[in-house]
This record gives structure tokens, C-alpha cells and sequence, in this order.
């Protein structure tokens, strides 16, 4: 089972989570605290897609896609917006 079945949208959710992240899952930013795949600020926001958020790749997916989704309509509109601001 694939969390993100449209190519195109995993194309750019990876894009967004490679630029932020590269994929280190305990990625933390030292000046803002953001954290995981997706940089999330606070990182506990993502408690909201399960408590294992900390440790767990699959619940940060699960949150940024559902918030790329609910900010942006999608991970290529969130792509977009990244490319000409460099943050999301």
C-alpha cells in the first residue's frame, strides 16, 4: 500500500521532504526547533496523525500530507508555493 498513489504528488512531496529534511526522519532545525521529514513547527503537531510522531516516518507522512492537503489542496500546489518561497 502506498500513502501517496499519484505520481505526480510524490514527486513533489518528495521534493518538499528532500529539501527540508533529506529524509531524516529526526531532522531537527537548531534555530526554529522544527522537526522530522517534514519539518513540522512545533514538530507536536503532528501527535495529531499518532503518538509514535518522534520516531515514526509513516505518522509524519501521514501528517504532512494531510497538511499539504488542507494548507495548499495538494503536494504539487504545496511544491509550488515552496519553490518561489523556499519554506511552506
Amino acid at each position: 500500500h502506498r500513502m501517496i498513489p499519484d505520481a505526480a504528488q510524490y514527486n513533489a512531496f518528495n521534493q518538499i521532504v528532500t529539501h527540508e529534511s533529506g529524509w531524516n526522519h529526526t531532522a531537527t532545525n537548531s534555530s526554529s526547533g522544527a522537526y522530522g521529514l517534514v519539518q513540522a513547527l512545533p514538530g507536536s503537531k503532528m501527535a495529531t496523525a499518532g503518538a509514535d510522531w518522534k520516531t515514526n516516518p509513516a505518522t509524519q507522512i501521514k501528517w504532512g500530507l494531510d497538511y499539504m492537503n488542507s494548507r495548499y489542496g495538494s503536494p504539487v500546489q504545496a511544491w509550488d508555493f515552496w519553490q518561489t518561497h523556499h519554506w511552506y
